[in-house]
């Protein structure tokens, strides 16, 4: 990774950007990809998306998630202390005692999330993580009226403080990974390919959508505006690589052995089909996943629009989703780039994914 992109992923995934409150980040996505882009646009609740017109004019997206899961101010009591609820799938069972940033009106407002200390704390008949309306948060306030002195009342947003860090040996860790690796990811590829923009077969879009982790609502509205012809929803999956996490049920991924493609539902078999293909003559592993009824990602808000858009889940391996210690292997970053560079490259003008009877 070279140090423009190191340093554009240190600040797209440092910028907070929960569901609903994306645009600050959305600027940082649209304002590094402009420079391997035709042109950048976005839609009225802030889905960014980036244009590489190719030799035909058909298209294939290149679609992640900009969101990121958060907290919300609730209530605020008369002494000061805030009270929250989650924004998306928020972990609050591991909350108690870490820092948060409020996106205020007068600006950033770091709090705490109150930890009662263990010596104090009633354990009697053994003790349970609390619920989420039993949390608050200690902004530094004394009364209500402090607390609107700094810029915060009900409905500011606040993301974890954690950042991105370097971890081991070619692996990060943070907050926030989930997706925002895929916006990095995608733009990526964009600068790949624009490097090689006069043999690009077909046109490329890389969406950077809001508000998948509460239902998908951007992709599908970016899917209904821009109808491509074909699109792969990039994601995060579980690597189930780790002590305690049942196979049986949550199948086999594993950190650093490549990304993973999804197979049923969503999923369409010719578009897996070719993304298998496209994998082995690269030489880039692939890891297999199936999904029963849903993914639990974009994809599910992409496949059905309109006449229906063949579709594809390609997923990078994560540990610890949905907390502030998210671990990825850049390894598997890489790949990730490369199997979806070369799709672009490999992709037909008159491929067709439509079932033959």
């Amino acid at each position: 990774m070279d140090k423009s992109a190191k340093t554009f992923l240190h600040q797209l995934l440092g910028t907070p950007s929960p569901t609903g409150f994306e645009i600050t980040g959305q600027r940082v996505w649209a304002g590094y990809v402009k420079a391997f882009s035709d042109r950048v646009e976005s839609d009225a609740y802030g889905s960014a998306w980036a244009v590489l017109e190719g030799k035909s004019p058909v298209k294939l997206m290149l679609e992640a998630h900009a969101d990121e899961i958060g907290y919300m101010v609730k209530h605020v009591t008369k002494e000061g202390f805030i009270h929250v609820d989650r924004i998306g799938g928020s972990d609050y069972a591991t909350a108690r005692g870490r820092k948060l940033v409020f996106q205020g009106d007068k600006g950033p407002v770091k709090g705490i999330i109150g930890n009662t200390a263990i010596h104090i704390r009633d354990r009697t008949g053994g003790e349970k993580a609390p619920e989420v309306h039993e949390l608050y948060v200690d902004v530094g306030a004394d009364s209500e009226k402090d607390v609107a002195k700094l810029g915060l009342r009900v409905g500011h947003p606040a993301v974890y403080a954690d950042t991105l860090e370097e971890f081991g040996e070619g692996r990060l860790c943070g907050r926030a990974i989930d997706n925002r690796m895929g916006g990095f990811i995608i733009a990526e590829v964009m600068r790949r390919l624009h490097k090689h923009q006069a043999k690009l077969p077909v046109t490329v879009i890389a969406a950077n959508c809001v508000q998948e982790e509460i239902g998908g609502y951007g992709a599908r509205m970016v899917t209904y505006r821009l109808q491509p012809d074909v699109a792969i929803c990039l994601d995060v999956t579980h690597a189930t690589d780790t002590p305690g996490i049942e196979k049986a049920k949550h199948g086999s991924v594993k950190l650093g052995a490549g990304p993973s493609v999804t197979h049923g539902t969503a999923c369409h078999p010719l578009v897996v089909s070719k993304i298998e293909k496209v994998a082995a003559k690269e030489k880039i592993p692939l890891q297999h996943e199936s999904s029963s009824r849903y993914s639990g990602t974009d994809t599910d808000s992409m496949y059905h629009i309109r006449s229906g858009t063949p579709c594809a889940l390609v997923s990078l391996p994560l540990r610890y989703m949905h907390s502030v210690v998210e671990l990825v292997d850049l390894k598997d970053v890489e790949h990730v780039i490369q199997l979806l560079t070369a799709f672009a490259m490999n992709l037909q003008p008159d491929e067709n994914f439509a079932h033959q009877l």
